[in-house]
């Protein structure tokens, strides 16, 4: 009976380690006693430096929340599915450096919201979203992000850096941040990515970075750009961290744009 018992509590034990990390959206992470890291350890973004970065207001039936996005075209914001869920209106803030203040911005009804049909909460399947706003003029502080080319090959980008920027918290259990912030992150396989969340929540439709020294996307960050560092291209949306805390040291996770491109293409007439 006793070997019985031990053998029970070895297995018990090894399926414990085998359970993936659970992802968690970054607009509703819980508090976290963690302090360290910062964008979570971000550098301070400069005016004109991310003319694409879009500040989003979206208001549900119980509450405000914070979401970050991209502009994509003189009347397109990406951003995730997760974000615009259930939104009841959303405003669009551009061209500012300051969460508080913007050189243009537009408040849309959930009619303006192209969600993606096959968003799935549970999975974080499809986590992507599109936002209709009035023309807006461009200057050396408002500018579209170019996406990959639809007729392109892609790598997995895996060992190239990418940039994230967002007005995201900036350590576990602050409040978000008043300034644009931005930081360098390599790009991990979705093999490397798995091993942490599972293969359910990281599929082909995925692209992760790793976070070392506590730097991360954070909450507020939702929805907002991962570009490539080599070219600026737009290759990820902001969609989820480990629910353990953005400097938990665990993956960050991104819808991959890749895989969206014809969806952004049919319902915007953008692409490459």
């Amino acid at each position: 009976m006793k070997i019985l018992i031990v053998f029970v509590l070895a297995l018990a034990s090894a399926l414990a380690y085998s359970v993936p990390d659970q992802p968690g959206f970054i607009e509703d992470l819980p508090s976290s006693p963690v302090l360290s890291g910062r964008i979570t350890n971000g550098i301070q973004a400069s005016s004109g430096q991310f003319p694409y970065q879009a500040g989003l207001s979206l208001t549900r039936s119980n509450g405000n929340f914070w979401c970050g996005g991209s502009l994509i075209g003189s009347t397109w914001i990406l951003t995730a599915a997760h974000c615009t869920n259930k939104v009841t209106k959303v405003t669009v803030y551009l061209g500012s450096t300051r969460r508080t203040s913007s050189k243009a911005s537009y408040t849309v009804t959930p009619s303006s919201i192209y969600q993606h049909t096959g968003y799935v909460e549970r999975t974080l399947a499809n986590d992507i979203s599109l936002i209709k706003i009035p023309a807006v003029s461009y200057s050396s502080e408002i500018s579209a992000i170019k996406l990959p080319s639809i007729s392109s090959s892609y790598s997995s980008y895996a060992g190239s850096y990418g940039i994230i920027s967002g007005w995201g918290r900036i350590s576990d259990t602050s409040s978000v941040a008043s300034n644009l912030n931005y930081a360098r992150l390599p790009i991990i396989t979705n093999s490397v990515c798995a091993s942490t969340y599972g293969t359910s929540t990281v599929t082909s439709n995925t692209i992760c970075v790793a976070t070392p020294n506590g730097v991360s996307t954070c909450q507020g960050d939702s929805g907002g750009p991962l570009a490539l560092e080599s070219n600026g291209v737009l290759v990820g949306v902001t969609s989820f961290v480990s629910k353990n805390g953005c400097a938990s040291g665990a993956p960050a996770g991104f819808v991959r744009v890749t895989s969206y491109l014809n969806w952004i293409k049919e319902k915007t007439g953008i692409y490459y």
